[in-house]
């Protein structure tokens, strides 16, 4: 899904929670669904997606990155900590 698709995707959602067509519960999902597929599809030239495992802090967390090791980089700053043990997979 490109940026243009997930933003018209997230409008959509936000259009029907305003015309009370669907609930604050019902939005947020379709709206996370959105971001989900949009993360895990990205696709930037030299970007890609990275998720950290391992490690109780960083499990989970999700970023854009060129390269594995800028990945690592980039999740260490997000957690403000230098010490930290996990792992940072590609995805898709």
């Amino acid at each position: 899904m490109d940026r243009i698709s997930a933003l018209r995707n997230v409008e959509d959602a936000l259009a029907d929670f305003e015309s009370g067509e669907t609930d604050l519960e019902a939005t947020e999902r379709r709206v996370l669904n959105v971001l989900r597929t949009y993360a895990t599809e990205f696709e930037d030239g030299d970007l890609t997606t990275y998720r950290a495992t391992g490690g109780e802090r960083a499990e989970g967390i999700v970023v854009v990155a060129e390269s594995q090791s800028a990945a690592r980089d980039r999740v260490t700053d997000l957690l403000d900590a230098d010490e930290l043990e996990f792992e940072v997979e590609r995805m898709g």
